[in-house]
């Protein structure tokens, strides 16, 4: 099939909020937690609290994250398997933040990601830095493995469609970095090495996150590389006009192959 997508600028990069809209459009459909909620104790200590709303939630945490009690936020929450749910709190009640939950109803394991874009830009280093935790949740008793760093992509190469005119190309070079590029969109023809992160969560569920060197942004995706390859996440970053603006993203994974190295590894 020929592709009509006019090729992007080598010299007019994109912003954040210019490739990012419109690609949730393949994205999982959000559900409610209204009336549910969620008591969490991170690998470090740290206990976070939420009472969920229809849209907002009304939370509390101590240790390394701190929001003291009846903080309230927007949250999005999508069941991306029965029993898996990834929420996000885009929050407003702290500037230029976003924390970033995964947790099974079953196993009852959890990861946290807090996502923040710093006050200033240093060249070389992504703007937007991103901590990690593993965790447990009040609902029972944990089992299953400990979702923990994971090398399992290294050396994988997929395509994600997120909608009609968001198609992007990943290749997985090691434990710290991954490679991309626009095949259809606004960035068609840009491309770039940048800083990454992944944890397995479960079988078949990766946690794959992205800090970029050249603009303010960071992303949270769950990977599901298992029977539905699908993949939701949400974007942090600046826009065009200097603030900070939280996004959704989510579409289908197409795997393209994968290569083994022989003897020495990456990183």
């Amino acid at each position: 099939m020929p592709d009509n997508t006019p090729d992007a600028a080598l010299d007019e990069w994109r912003t954040y909020d210019e490739f990012a809209a419109g690609i949730d459009t393949y994205r999982l459909p959000n559900v409610s937690l209204e009336g549910q909620s969620l008591d969490l104790v991170l690998d470090d200590g740290t206990s976070i609290s939420l009472s969920f709303a229809a849209s907002e939630v009304t939370w509390t945490a101590d240790g390394a994250i701190g929001a003291p009690p009846g903080t309230t936020d927007e949250y999005d929450a999508v069941a991306v398997r029965e029993d898996v749910i990834f929420v996000n709190l885009p929050l407003s009640s702290r500037d230029r933040t976003a924390l970033t939950l995964v947790y099974s109803t079953s196993t009852h394991r959890v990861v946290a990601v807090l996502s923040y874009i710093a006050q200033q830009a240093i060249e070389g280093t992504p703007q937007v830095t991103q901590r990690f935790w593993a965790g447990v949740t009040g609902g029972g008793t944990a089992t299953g493995e400990v979702p923990a760093p994971s090398r399992d992509l290294v050396g994988k190469r997929n395509v994600y469609r997120y909608s009609p005119h968001h198609l992007y190309e990943h290749v997985y070079l090691s434990s710290q970095r991954y490679t991309w590029q626009c095949l259809e969109g606004v960035q068609r023809g840009h491309g770039d090495t940048d800083l990454s992160t992944v944890w397995k969560f479960a079988d078949g569920l990766y946690l794959f996150c992205f800090r970029e060197f050249r603009i303010a942004v960071a992303s949270v995706w769950l990977h599901d590389l298992s029977y539905q390859l699908r993949t939701t996440g949400i974007f942090l970053g600046l826009n065009g006009a200097g603030d900070a603006e939280h996004s959704r993203g989510g579409g289908h994974i197409y795997p393209l192959g994968s290569v083994a190295y022989p003897d020495m590894q990456p990183v």
